[in-house]
């Protein structure tokens, strides 16, 4: 088993995440970017320097991500990265779907002018930052578009579960996954016209199908990257 290399500092948020937190986000994307691979093991000095924060709130993220299954604590050697196969990312994307797709359903019937107004604008916005290439915006404006919708949907208790499970999908390279922004100005808009038209059973489908494609997507990124290349030669 080998060592995972230093990572890059990483760009300061205007909103801090509570620091462990911030850790595990920042090793979830290490694992599901296949930065790091199955086997390594994590350095808490490394990661302490490119988050920007002690060793406490590493030591804490790390065991956030052992209940989460991304690590592994092997005694008196350190955390290592706990195997990620296509299957998992299926299993989250599949629970986004549903998940969202029956939020998208329920804001179809409750979403208010404001809310529709809002979209209106992030459309504007992501088109504008999709023709400047800024992947920063479309990562952040991409979040915006489905927490808008989430809040949309006025249900509380499914729009913490739907949180639990997005905190564990990759958010840093989204805009950077071949296809995923393309797919996102073709299918945010239709989303949009579902919820303009109280389409519930059209909202569900277009959110459905696009959490579909970005699993897709990711699993042909991933394997582009060499992710499973073990698994193939077994």
């Amino acid at each position: 088993m080998k060592s995972s290399p230093t990572a890059t500092r990483r760009t300061p948020r205007n909103k801090r995440q509570q620091l462990p937190e911030e850790v595990a986000a920042y090793v979830r994307e290490l694992v599901i970017s296949g930065e790091v691979k199955a086997g390594e093991f994590l350095r808490m000095e490394p990661i302490a320097e490119a988050v920007g924060v002690s060793i406490t709130p590493v030591r804490e993220g790390l065991l956030l991500l052992q209940s989460e299954g991304f690590v592994q604590l092997v005694p008196r050697r350190g955390y290592v990265v706990a195997p990620f196969t296509r299957g998992d990312i299926e299993d989250l994307f599949w629970a986004q779907a549903r998940l969202g797709g029956e939020l998208a359903a329920r804001a179809a019937k409750r979403i208010t002018p404001a809310a529709i107004a809002r979209l209106e604008t992030n459309i504007e916005e992501y088109e504008r930052a999709a023709e400047s290439g800024d992947t920063d915006a479309l990562t952040d404006l991409g979040h915006l578009f489905h927490r808008e919708v989430n809040l949309a949907a006025d249900s509380r208790r499914l729009a913490l579960l739907m949180g639990t499970v997005v905190k564990q999908l990759p958010n840093q390279f989204y805009a950077t996954i071949e296809g995923r922004v393309d797919n996102s100005r073709t299918e945010h808009p239709l989303l949009l016209d579902a919820l303009k038209n109280g389409d519930a059973r059209k909202a569900r489908s277009v959110f459905e199908k696009h959490i579909q494609g970005a699993a897709a997507r990711l699993i042909d990124t991933l394997e582009k990257r060499g992710m499973w290349v073990e698994e193939r030669a077994v």
